[in-house]
């Protein structure tokens, strides 16, 4: 059974080497997809180096159609396509701690979709200031509220799928930015997945500034509406 790790990269240089290498030591039969939008900073140069060096690295690289959300799917679909029983998807900036996929690995036995949480029993939220804080927790009633779901941690960016499971709408995905972490939880209600959250500390990027501000998700609560009454 074969656990495929995507990670959507977009100035990552100084971040993603290790993050691969710590991936690959909490999971040594895992394999890392990056998926980097010709970052500036060069982190596709990082990514190809490794690759050469060990088959369980990739390398997508995207020249056209830029974005988060564009980047998501195509590293689902890639995923899928080098055969792929188990998908997780996670930060390329360190945030997201590889130790917690062998739980992952033994949840989703039982469930469609593990959504690694900061806002169940044991999770934590190590990062955030308190404005992203307030912020934040008013965007998860927001959008469990909008989107009828019962997930505690639905703008989570760390979540594990089985293939059948991204099969079912990985090419329903429209999102060009970060709204495709919204979307997919849309598309978990729409296809009746069930949904198990396991508890995550969410931890300070390894340097560099995070690329999502406040305003920003604030933007994005007008579109989960728009979600919910267009389908779309």
């Amino acid at each position: 059974m074969k656990t495929v790790v995507m990670i959507p990269t977009y100035n990552e240089v100084s971040n993603i080497e290790k993050v691969i290498c710590d991936v690959l030591k909490s999971v040594p039969n895992a394999e890392v997809l990056v998926v980097d939008d010709m970052s500036p900073d060069g982190t596709y140069k990082v990514v190809e180096k490794l690759a050469t060096k060990n088959s369980k690295v990739h390398l997508l690289l995207r020249k056209e159609n830029r974005g988060r959300g564009y980047a998501g799917k195509d590293g689902f679909v890639k995923a899928l396509d080098i055969n792929a029983n188990f998908v997780v998807e996670m930060d390329g900036d360190g945030s997201h701690d590889p130790k917690y996929i062998s739980e992952f690995l033994k949840l989703i036995k039982d469930c469609d979709v593990v959504i690694g949480s900061r806002y169940v029993s044991g999770g934590k939220d190590e990062e955030r200031t308190l404005l992203r804080k307030l912020v934040s927790k008013f965007s998860r009633l927001y959008i469990s509220a909008i989107l009828g779901v019962d997930i505690k941690d639905p703008s989570s960016g760390y979540r594990m799928f089985k293939k059948d499971t991204l099969k079912k709408f990985v090419n329903e995905l429209k999102a060009s930015d970060p709204f495709i972490v919204t979307e997919v939880i849309y598309q978990l209600k729409k296809n009746n997945l069930k949904v198990k959250e396991s508890p995550i500390v969410f931890l300070k990027r390894f340097s560099g500034e995070s690329k999502l501000r406040p305003i920003t998700l604030i933007k994005y609560l007008f579109k989960v509406l728009k979600l919910k009454m267009l389908g779309q």
